[in-house]
């Protein structure tokens, strides 16, 4: 059997239905949507969850577990290449961050990532690290402080 030699199975494809037209397609006026409502006007209809006014089932079954949303830590991220614009020997300090506008918000604390290089040596004071910031710290000869 080749690509060219397959066919469809008998019943797999429907002509297309040609509503509003009135000779004998028996979908003539209305279309098969009734007379009046919600359903035969365009754009017209119901959800998938509505029940008639019934209290839908998502609100029924009784609600499970702890949702930890309100309570999640969540950190000002920046990377090691967006501090190559402090000076030779600055102390990088939250507060400093800000008021550069390399941050908005501090959130609950900073952590920088090692996404690209550092080329000068100063001293930074974040909340966190990652595995790879400290190891480019270090190399390039910058201290690395935990606040």
């Amino acid at each position: 059997m080749k690509l060219h030699e397959l066919k469809k199975n008998i019943g797999a494809t429907h002509s297309k239905k040609r509503v509003g037209c009135g000779s004998g397609s028996g979908l003539g006026k209305t279309c098969g949507r009734g007379q009046k409502g919600q359903n035969s006007r365009s754009g017209g209809g119901v959800s998938a969850v509505f029940e008639g006014g019934q209290l839908p089932l998502y609100r029924r079954i009784p609600k499970r577990g702890f949702k930890n949303a309100m309570f999640k830590t969540e950190y000002a991220v920046i990377n090691l290449s967006d501090l190559n614009r402090f000076e030779e020997g600055t102390t990088v300090t939250p507060a400093l961050l800000k008021e550069t506008g390399i941050i908005k918000n501090q959130l609950s604390g900073i952590k920088v990532l090692g996404n690209g290089t550092l080329e000068k040596k100063l001293t930074i004071q974040a909340n966190k690290f990652s595995k790879t910031a400290l190891e480019k710290i270090n190399e390039s000869g910058s201290k690395a402080e935990v606040i």
